[in-house]
């Protein structure tokens, strides 16, 4: 700190030099291309940032940053930290070094300071944000920085709460169901119709939606998953239209789903379809950072202001700027370029499951029903294990989003193209020759079978006093955890549910042909949470 006697031995060439510096740092955080760190009082419209530096710049390839205004002030921001420019004196902590923990925070910037000014980084947002609603058709939209998981329980909070209950497709994301859990919701399970050839889930019928609704009207909405992990897909205008003549919102998970609606070989994405709100990744199908989501909602049904308050109320006060830019070139990217890309990746689809339909044993799940840009690999007529399959891409470095021993899963997106693809099958097809074996009958998974007993509400099963028990003395307690094995991820046992016999040894199963049992407190299932006596 600068004390006054040593202002009075600086000298007044000294104070000159000081203030003309001064001025100059001021001077150009008015006038430069990105947002900086404020030093004291600075009007928000002086903060908002000026014409933009060389649109060429290489950090942004396709030019996207004029029709997106986060990715704007993201590309500006970071241009300066690279520059050396910046002296930030507000979080994050590394202050844009990367000579403490290295190259792992390089393109880090806060919304809030970073992409904008602290004051002013709310305008951007609305402002992207606004462009993504008019995007979809939707009247209200808001950036996740916390994936679908986010979104999924802002809408739970938004729909209803206190007891009341909700029409909820069974093979569900756990997120929902902890959404479930904030607002108090009861679920009313419907399940999928199941496909016996394949044993994979198909969608949930309308008839089924429309008989809970008969059976329960007092129900505050309808949320269903649509696309399925699998790529099934049901009639969403029909869901819609029960909903509505039951005065309730429908709500519709689609995180696999961003693309949908920008081409017209791909299905109508939920808002289009006549649903009240989607939630959807724009890290699963789109290029953007992971945990990056977007959640979009039609305000007849569902109030602006209670979805506003449901989004904040479990949303970080620190969103990552990085992530948000993400979204928003990624919305940019799909308005300018998206049928195009997206006529290249139902191209590679296509000619990937052409190509896999001539390997004797192989098959895919398409058609009717089936959305297609998603590639599922059928193995039981090959006889090989699709661990051994994945084992073999991991070791190629192709990682797949999902393996079981029927099925292996790839996630094929917009950023993908031809010789990606091909150099895939190759590895794939290679891996299913060498691991080939005799053919046998796929066996369904137990995520899509089950039939749960819901003796507790999830909420209050969360909050009940619970107990660890060995697992043979667990079959006829009611469960204090959600337990999912991996893949599919969807739960065989929730918060509030009987636990059976069934349940246990479906899970013993998965775990001896070496899935992993997610999220439960004890993975060798060896034990298991139950509400005390």
């Amino acid at each position: 700190m600068l004390t006054a006697a040593r202002w009075d031995q600086a000298g007044v060439e000294d104070v000159a030099r000081f203030v003309a510096w001064l001025r100059a740092l001021r001077q150009a955080a008015v006038s430069g291309a990105g947002a900086v760190q404020q030093t004291g009082p600075v009007d928000s419209a002086a903060m908002a940032r000026q014409p933009s530096p060389d649109p060429r710049d290489p950090r942004d390839p396709r030019g996207l940053r004029s029709d997106a205004p986060l990715l704007d002030g993201w590309l500006s921001f970071t241009a300066r930290a690279e520059a050396g420019e910046l002296t930030p004196m507000s979080v994050p902590g590394h202050k844009q070094r990367q000579d403490l923990t290295g190259a792992v925070v390089a393109g880090d910037a806060p919304l809030y300071g970073g992409v904008d000014s602290i004051k002013h980084a709310d305008v951007p947002l609305a402002d992207a944000e606004a462009r993504a609603a008019a995007l979809w058709g939707a009247d209200w939209c808001r950036f996740s920085v916390a994936g679908s998981t986010h979104g999924n329980q802002a809408l739970a909070l938004a729909v209803g709460g206190d007891g009341r209950e909700i029409v909820v497709t069974r093979i569900l994301h756990r997120s929902v169901l902890l959404g479930l859990v904030l607002a108090g919701l009861r679920p009313v399970w419907v399940r999928p119709e199941l496909d016996e050839q394949t044993g994979l889930p198909a969608a949930v019928a309308v008839s089924t939606v429309r008989a809970a609704l008969r059976e329960h009207p007092d129900a505050c909405g309808v949320f269903l998953g649509d696309p399925s992990y699998v790529g099934t897909t049901g009639d969403l205008a029909g869901h819609a239209a029960a909903a509505h003549e039951a005065g309730v919102p429908l709500l519709v998970d689609q995180a696999w789903a961003a693309h949908f609606g920008f081409h017209p070989a791909l299905p109508a994405h939920a808002i289009q379809a006549g649903a009240d709100a989607l939630v959807t990744s724009a890290h699963k199908a789109l290029p953007a950072y992971t945990q990056g989501a977007i959640v979009l909602a039609r305000t007849e049904r569902l109030p602006a202001a209670r979805l506003n308050r449901a989004f904040e109320a479990t949303h970080t006060t620190s969103p990552a700027g990085s992530i948000a830019a993400s979204i928003d070139a990624a919305r940019a990217l799909l308005a300018r370029d998206g049928h195009e890309l997206c006529e290249r990746l139902l191209r590679c689809v296509a000619g990937a499951k052409k190509q896999l339909a001539q390997v004797p044993g192989v098959a895919v799940l398409d058609g009717p029903g089936v959305e297609p840009t998603k590639l599922v690999v059928l193995l039981a007529g090959t006889g090989a294990h699709g661990y051994a399959i994945e084992a073999d891409l991991v070791a190629a470095g192709m990682p797949l989003e999902s393996a079981d021993r029927d099925t292996v899963i790839p996630i094929v997106t917009i950023a993908d193209d031809e010789d990606r693809v091909a150099a895939f099958l190759d590895v794939l097809v290679a891996s299913v020759e060498q691991n080939r074996g005799a053919p046998r009958t796929p066996k369904v998974a137990a995520s899509w079978t089950v039939v749960p007993q819901t003796v507790l509400s999830p909420r209050e099963a969360f909050f009940a006093d619970n107990e660890i028990v060995p697992a043979s003395a667990a079959a006829g307690r009611i469960s204090a955890e959600l337990i999912a094995p991996y893949p599919p991820g969807v739960p065989v046992l929730a918060p509030g549910e009987l636990i059976t016999a069934e349940a246990i040894d479906s899970l013993r199963e998965v775990k001896a042909d070496g899935g992993r049992i997610a999220y439960a407190a004890d993975p060798s299932l060896e034990t298991f949470q139950v509400i005390a006596d």
